[in-house]
């Protein structure tokens, strides 16, 4: 299975969108502008469950995104159980899987209920290049 470079959905609770950092709703911003001839806007598909939402990344690219926020700065999603399988997985296929500030499998756990932000999925649109 490979994952496609780039893709032309994205998933997220956008219900938390005003307590998310600024350069991250800059991003979304940027995400849903009518850009067509570089493929934006992206469309929004959120089923609300992780797995379905990383496997329609998987499939068809773009990302799936659950950053903290300032109610949760560390993000909801446990990295040894949701995150860090996942972001096997994708990465396995040709995706990455970033915190949005490294990459998930680069964390040494701290806890087993750790949790961490996450976003994952296609290269050009999960905020990883190649190599990171």
């Amino acid at each position: 299975m490979k994952c496609p470079e780039k893709g032309k959905y994205f998933s997220s609770n956008l219900g938390n969108a005003p307590q998310w950092h600024p350069n991250l709703r800059k991003y979304l911003d940027h995400m849903t502008q009518d850009r067509q001839g570089v493929g934006r806007p992206y469309s929004l598909r959120y089923v609300g469950a992780l797995v379905a939402d990383v496997h329609r990344s998987l499939l068809d690219g773009g990302i799936y995104f659950y950053p903290g926020d300032t109610k949760h700065e560390t993000g909801k999603l446990r990295l040894l159980y949701e995150c860090a399988p996942l972001a096997f997985v994708v990465e396995q296929a040709g995706g990455a899987a970033s915190t949005g500030t490294g990459r998930i499998l680069d964390i040494q756990a701290t806890g087993i209920h750790q949790r961490v932000p996450i976003a994952i999925g296609a290269r050009t649109t999960s905020g990883c290049t190649r190599g990171s």
